[in-house]
């Protein structure tokens, strides 16, 4: 079985964990962590666990994890997912510069469609008067 985490729960998933490196506490991180899946996966999931139980399996996969490296947190679910035969799949965090260019692009994006815009109202108007 595959599971495909989108960006929002990747995002979130990602800002959780770093709250939980600062503060200490997983607790919240492992609600975000089960909220990232939907229902269907998580009964997916828990028919595969010999404990039949998602939340202990956060616990435990949290419990392994370091504390420090939000991408090692991943690595961690892929792996233990990968156990119980589900390949979970994700979009990679971006590289500041991979984000950069995007974020340019982006923004060249936007000022091509102001200057469409801007075009349209320079152009005169048709004289109804003739």
């Amino acid at each position: 079985m595959e599971i495909h985490l989108d960006k929002r729960a990747v995002k979130q998933i990602r800002l959780s964990a770093a709250d939980a490196v600062e503060e200490g506490d997983t607790e919240a991180l492992r609600e975000d962590v089960l909220e990232a899946f939907s229902e269907e996966q998580v009964e997916e999931i828990e028919r595969r666990l010999d404990s039949g139980d998602f939340f202990e399996f956060l616990t435990d996969v949290l419990d392994e994890w370091g504390g420090d490296d939000v991408d090692e947190l991943f690595e961690l679910l892929e792996t233990q997912l990968g156990d119980i035969g589900i390949d979970l799949k994700y979009e990679p965090r971006e590289d500041d510069d991979d984000l950069d260019e995007a974020d340019d692009e982006d923004l060249a994006d936007d000022e091509d469609e102001d200057d469409e815009d801007d075009d349209a109202e320079l152009e005169p108007a048709d004289d109804e008067d003739d």
